[in-house]
């Protein structure tokens, strides 16, 4: 059996998942995103890789009517290409604007009563959007199937969902997707339409307008302002969020590296010097579009699509996703970063969405794919969790115990706990693969 690889773990701890050619058995690759593999029997030796897409970057729009018009086309030729199909197609609606606008187009391109399902809780309402996601069901009249998830049914699918990815995955809506897919394939749909891109294009996280912010300030200060204002963030406590960041920028450290500090210092010193960093195939370094550039490729080609695909397929359900038509993502990197970021999250969006569905979804305050999934793993494995993370640290000397034992008393509080279940899933993968 191969031995761990240890730069494919540094990657996962970091981004949910290894990326690029990186699998988590040493000297077993994989192939990159938009890559394929020529294989001649006459040439065994000499297996050529090929890049068959690269994101066009060419600045072009610059007029914001023009481009409304243009995205509003783009989407909607998107919907109707994807519901080419010889079998019944329906949509996930989560309740946000990104499923929400899928499911109303596609209702009226269609002219039909479409098919949408959604997951949520039946305990720990804050994590449920079931309500929103009727919301937009009562608007375009769809035939809506709401499914409710109890502590029971997540654990009892639990382990299920980490075998059909195949390897360590940090999302933990996997399990809730897993329910939610097999749901759909038991109602006989093989096909739906699902929002996931809109975020990356459209600029729809919160952290993109605190970079941008953070960005123009430490691009206008003098050497000397630069000083000064690492003095004053040496007295900012800590333990915030805005003063983690702005330290990192002013100090031109990578804002990744945060997951750190989970390894022993010869660890983190072997491992973060083979981590590379990113380079934007984009001429101009524009900051809008190195931010959007980044998540396409790590976050939403990495983590989110692979976890979606592996889940969905392992329930014979295939998930289509219109923002990700590669004329609208090269379309939306040709359009001039301000037109992109205007006043608000997803400002282009916003503003087509708005002949299709209700302003309460269009203004409402973005919430992710959540779950109480460290609340019910609590209850559930209660300190065993510890236990199977410390068995491994023995076995791979990798991690720091004293910060293990930290983030997980801090996990009963609901804090650190996207570190600890990144620890407890690889934990539970690696003793299965190498103890048992």
């Amino acid at each position: 059996k191969p031995n761990l690889n240890k730069v494919a773990l540094c990657k996962y701890m970091q981004y949910f998942v290894p990326f690029g050619e990186d699998t988590f058995y040493q000297d077993v690759f994989k192939l990159e995103a938009s890559t394929y593999m020529i294989y001649e029997p006459n040439k065994p030796q000499e297996l050529q890789k090929k890049k068959y897409y690269k994101i066009n970057t060419y600045k072009a729009i610059k007029d914001e009517k023009q481009a409304l018009n243009d995205i509003e086309e783009l989407l909607v030729k998107s919907v109707e290409y994807r519901l080419n199909s010889d079998v019944e197609v329906a949509s996930l609606l989560s309740g946000g604007i990104d499923s929400s606008f899928i499911s109303a187009l596609y209702t009226k391109i269609s002219g039909k009563r479409i098919n949408t399902f959604s997951v949520g809780y039946n305990e720990y309402k804050n994590y449920c959007e079931l309500d929103f996601a009727q919301i937009t069901a009562n608007h375009i009249g769809s035939k809506h199937t709401a499914i409710e998830i109890n502590h029971k049914e997540y654990i009892k699918h639990f382990e299920e969902t980490l075998d059909m990815l195949e390897e360590p995955h940090g999302d933990s809506a996997a399990i809730p997707l897993n329910i939610l897919t097999k749901h759909i394939n038991k109602a006989g749909i093989k096909t739906v339409l699902s929002g996931e891109g809109s975020d990356e294009i459209f600029l729809g996280y919160d952290n993109y307008s605190k970079f941008l912010k953070y960005y123009e300030f430490e691009k206008s200060l003098s050497n000397k302002q630069n000083l000064f204002l690492n003095d004053i963030i040496g007295a900012l406590q800590n333990n915030t969020k805005e003063s983690e960041y702005l330290r990192r920028i002013v100090k031109k450290q990578n804002l990744y590296n945060s997951f750190g500090e989970i390894y022993t210092d010869i660890q983190r010193k072997r491992l973060f010097k083979k981590v590379p960093t990113f380079k934007s195939e984009t001429a101009k370094q524009d900051p809008v579009d190195w931010m959007s550039y980044i998540d396409l490729k790590i976050w939403l080609g990495e983590a989110l699509l692979s976890k979606v695909d592996r889940i969905s397929m392992g329930n014979s359900l295939e998930v289509r996703t219109p923002f990700l038509d590669f004329n609208l993502v090269d379309y939306m990197f040709s359009v001039e970063s301000k037109i992109k970021v205007g006043d608000t999250n997803k400002y282009l969006l916003k503003k087509i969405a708005s002949k299709y569905i209700p302003n309460e979804i269009i203004n409402r305050t973005k919430k992710g794919f959540n779950s109480p999934f460290n609340e019910w793993l609590n209850k559930e494995y209660k300190d065993s969790i510890l236990d199977v993370i410390l068995d491994v640290n023995k076995a791979t000397n990798l991690f720091n115990d004293s910060y293990i034992l930290h983030i997980f008393e801090l996990a009963k509080s609901n804090k650190f706990k996207q570190h600890l279940y990144s620890l407890f899933i690889f934990s539970l993968w690696y003793k299965k693969e190498y103890l048992s």
